[in-house]
């Protein structure tokens, strides 16, 4: 039971990283989206996963050319799958709004990425029939519910603050979403992918807390790929953008930003760090349920770092209700999985 709870606990650390990220970015001046999301993910996807890999692994080039190729590629392509559902974010957002798009994406990308992996191993009946699955599934009911409800609560916000949305368009944006969340689920699919990976790596020793962090190489580079690639064609061929501009700015602009955006990267990479140590301590019976608790725990993180920095005041009294009923809610959902795998 201690590991038990030492698992959600680190899944809620890892959780309130990545919901937590996109504070630095959203203080960077002068610099162009593109510019500031491709410098962050330098950090996230290239500069990190390679360098703590270099630190776990006696010999880095070595290791993975022992690895399958096929599984380095699956790894990679998952990769480049979620770095779609990344860029497509945009537009979803534009049709249903930030609160009420996340909320539709990351509904299915918690579904999706919890049941897909067992069901293609041809495990769907342990999902229900083993020890606690049942109440585990019961959990992940619960979580889809508070997020439901932190989604809702975060629309109404929205309406509140700055009136109707332009462009709102309920079906186009729902279709959008459910897409996104898709192929937003490639990063659970990768993970599932690399699992050999993984076992490579605690044959050669490494502690089983770090033992899923070489496989980030390939399945963040295959997200890299995606995003740089969609960060410089942009910048390559938009007007109203430059990266030649953001490049000119004073020194301490440059070096400011830097930072802001380094920061940034960092998060979103220890978002995956700490996941890594509640994998770790998570049944491997139950192993579906890291990426439910990781993605409940970053909706509900995000609710509290939306408190925190202020972008509830001036709020009416119903959206915040449902905005703390969801984030109630989807912490009964961890604690129901908790007995669940106690079970």
């Amino acid at each position: 039971m201690t590991s038990i709870v030492a698992g959600i606990g680190w899944h809620m650390v890892g959780a309130a990283s990545a919901a937590a990220f996109y504070a630095p970015i959203e203080k960077v001046k002068k610099w162009s989206w593109e510019t500031t999301w491709a410098t962050a993910g330098f950090f996230s996807w290239i500069l990190l996963p390679i360098g703590v890999s270099m630190l776990l692994l006696p010999d880095f080039l070595g290791f993975y050319a022992s690895i399958d190729t096929h599984v380095l590629m699956k790894a990679a392509f998952f990769g480049a799958m979620w770095g779609i559902g990344s860029v497509s974010y945009g537009l979803t957002m534009r049709h249903l709004g930030i609160s009420l798009g996340v909320g539709v994406a990351i509904g299915v990308v918690l579904v999706v990425g919890t049941l897909a992996p067992p069901i293609m191993h041809g495990q769907a009946a342990a999902l229900f029939q083993s020890g606690g699955g049942p109440l585990t599934m019961e959990g992940l009911l619960l979580a889809l519910i508070g997020v439901g409800f932190v989604s809702y609560a975060g629309h109404q916000k929205e309406i509140q603050l700055r009136g109707e949305l332009r462009e709102f368009n309920l079906k186009l944006g729902v279709f959008l979403a459910i897409l996104c969340g898709i192929f937003s689920s490639g990063m659970a699919f990768a993970m599932d992918a690399a699992l050999p990976m993984k076992e490579a790596a605690l044959h050669l020793g490494v502690n089983p807390l770090y033992a899923a962090l070489p496989s980030y190489v390939f399945i963040m580079g295959g997200g890299a790929v995606v995003n740089m690639g969609y960060c410089f064609i942009r910048l390559a061929t938009l007007k109203r953008i430059s990266l030649r501009d953001d490049l000119r700015q004073p020194g301490g602009t440059l070096l400011r930003n830097g930072l802001l955006a380094a920061t940034a990267g960092i998060m979103w990479y220890l978002q995956f760090f700490f996941y890594a140590w509640g994998q770790a301590n998570i049944p491997e019976r139950l192993a579906y349920v890291n990426w439910m608790l990781h993605m409940s725990g970053y909706v509900l993180f995000a609710g509290i770092v939306g408190l925190a920095l202020g972008e509830w005041a001036g709020v009416g009294n119903r959206p915040l209700r449902l905005l703390w009923a969801g984030m109630l809610i989807i912490i009964a959902a961890a604690n129901l999985v908790g007995l669940g795998m106690a079970s």
